[in-house]
């Protein structure tokens, strides 16, 4: 049962654009997104396909693991799919940050069928795509949506130059909340 709030926020946001040229789930995340974030701008800078959108859903279905970069976006992602994030496990190493690390130890231990979630560090995302392009990482559907003026859109712009099923962005937005209201809207299409 929606909360009248929240039923609210999507009818004011309905209001304020239109979104029905997309198809149904991809409208449903860009609306969770746009609910989230209160940002319409994300109905135009949000990259997503239903090919992608389905894959996400099959693979929360399929009781998938959802690898978050950071417990922010593990803690934005409602109850249901099983979250997982490494980074209190990790150090830097090297020129490795520990984002990049947590994403290789969380590869390492479900390398196959994942849903990766990125709202905060570039270097997650540009690790996760390393790993799949080596073939040692094969998630079902990466959401990319890191947030910084410091590598954040060249980290989308590398996903979405990838063969991988993605949901990104174009530019600096992002954040946890955006990358966990995604999962989010998924986890909904899921359950239905």
């Amino acid at each position: 049962m929606t909360h009248p709030i929240e039923a609210d926020s999507y009818a004011i946001l309905r209001r304020r654009i239109d979104l029905s040229h997309l198809e149904p789930g991809c409208r449903a995340v860009v609306e969770r997104i746009i609910h989230a974030s209160a940002d319409l701008d994300y109905a135009r800078s949000l990259i997503l396909d239903e090919t992608a959108v389905k894959a996400g859903i099959d693979a929360l279905r399929a009781g998938a693991a959802v690898l978050c970069d950071v417990e922010m976006v593990r803690a934005g992602i409602g109850p249901g799919p099983a979250t997982v994030c490494c980074l209190p496990e990790t150090v830097a190493e090297g020129e490795r940050t520990r984002s990049a690390a947590a994403m290789a130890l969380a590869a390492r231990r479900h390398p196959d069928g994942a849903v990766v979630v990125v709202g905060c560090a570039p270097t997650a995302l540009v690790e996760a795509v390393r790993l799949a392009a080596a073939g040692r990482f094969r998630p079902a559907l990466v959401i990319g949506l890191p947030v910084g003026f410091v590598g954040a859109a060249e980290s989308k712009a590398l996903l979405r130059a990838s063969s991988l099923p993605s949901i990104s962005n174009v530019g600096e937005k992002g954040g946890s909340a955006v990358a966990a209201a995604a999962v989010n809207a998924l986890w909904r299409l899921a359950r239905e």
